[in-house]
């Protein structure tokens, strides 16, 4: 099976050489991102993720502009709900994406903004009506859709994206909520790292959620990598990268995020207190990156056969779109590529999405 094999780009000053010691040299730039994007271009990678935050690093959407002529591969711009009124979002993915000539996919973000605190299912009903409005737009349509959160009457933008049809919806949460709002709207679930055999459970019960709603959806999986010529060696790179750093330390990096409280935190914190005491949940699955990082907090961990056979392992449950990154980024995305890409029959994804149930 054909899957897609993307990496990230640190756009929210989260690249290190070691996890909790901010490198002047590594901090969000244009230039750094920049470097971390070509080095995947350069490379056959099928996508990359550009990640939002308000706090820290440097705005993802300016970013994608800029990168627009620099590259040929797919951009997974995340757009956090509610930041701009619908009308502007849709005018403003149908220019991106003919400015990269059809290039472009969305990360559905559904956190709080600065200032908000709207409890889950609130966030995610919100989510819910702006990719339904959102979709509808950029499908050509007009949207005359009054529900909690989005009150409007309007015509699609004049700007229309190169296929004419909305980008693909990618979007990640474990809440209640959050997976009700992905069965009715998402068109690829992202989940964080898990042993395979929660990977499959959470695939078994969004496929049943989506099917009550006409849809079917592809799945996804976002975590880190360390690959190196022997196993030895990569869990040597896997210590030295927590090497310097201290509990204080990393429990203020994780609370900086907007969803450090979100379920999907919870569960990976809840990974990390499974794992042995070097923090592998699974042999080749470990856990220490969540100790400074809020999100995905778990890495694949081997040499180039071992990595590429838990790829394989989790292809067989389901997983059609890999969204890798390492530290430094630019680095692991040259090793990751060297050992591991080209063994991987991968290319962009490619499907008619289902429209978005909202009822």
């Amino acid at each position: 099976m054909t899957v897609e094999m993307s990496w990230f780009s640190a756009l929210c000053d989260d690249d290190y050489e070691f996890l909790g010691v901010p490198d002047p040299d590594l901090a969000s730039s244009f230039e750094h991102c920049r470097n971390i994007v070509l080095t995947a271009d350069r490379y056959g990678y099928d996508n990359v993720l550009l990640p939002s935050g308000y706090a820290l690093g440097i705005d993802n959407t300016a970013f994608a502009a800029g990168m627009a002529s620099m590259t040929s591969m797919r951009m997974l711009l995340a757009v956090r709900c509610g930041e701009l009124i619908v009308p502007q979002l849709a005018r403003q993915v149908a220019t991106l994406d003919q400015m990269m000539g059809g290039r472009l996919t969305i990360n559905i973000i559904s956190s709080d903004r600065p200032g908000e605190q709207l409890e889950s299912e609130p966030r995610y009903r919100r989510s819910t009506e702006i990719m339904y409005c959102l979709r509808e737009l950029l499908d050509g349509k007009p949207v005359d859709f009054h529900g909690e959160h989005v009150d409007l009457s309007v015509d699609p933008p004049r700007a229309r994206t190169v296929s004419g049809r909305s980008p693909l919806f990618y979007f990640g949460g474990l809440s209640p909520a959050a997976r009700e709002c992905a069965a009715r709207g998402a068109d690829v679930f992202l989940m964080w790292p898990d042993t395979t055999d929660k990977v499959l459970a959470v695939k078994a019960d969004m496929d049943a959620r989506a099917a009550e709603y006409g849809r079917t959806l592809r799945y996804g999986w976002r975590s880190h990598v360390i690959v190196r010529e022997t196993e030895d060696e990569a869990r040597a790179a896997a210590r030295r990268l927590l090497s310097r750093l201290d509990v204080e330390t990393g429990e203020a990096i994780r609370k900086q995020s907007l969803d450090s409280t979100s379920a999907g935190v919870a569960n990976q914190a809840a990974l990390r207190e499974s794992s042995d005491d070097e923090g592998y949940v699974e042999r080749h699955l470990w856990t220490g990156v969540g100790r400074a990082r809020s999100g995905a907090g778990a890495a694949i961990v081997g040499d180039p056969d071992q990595v590429h056979a838990k790829i394989e392992e989790l292809i067989d449950a389901g997983i059609e779109s890999f969204i890798f990154s390492g530290y430094p980024h630019a680095a692991e995305c040259d090793l990751f590529a060297r050992h591991v890409l080209g063994r991987i029959d991968h290319g962009a994804l490619r499907f008619d999405p289902h429209p978005v149930a909202v009822v």
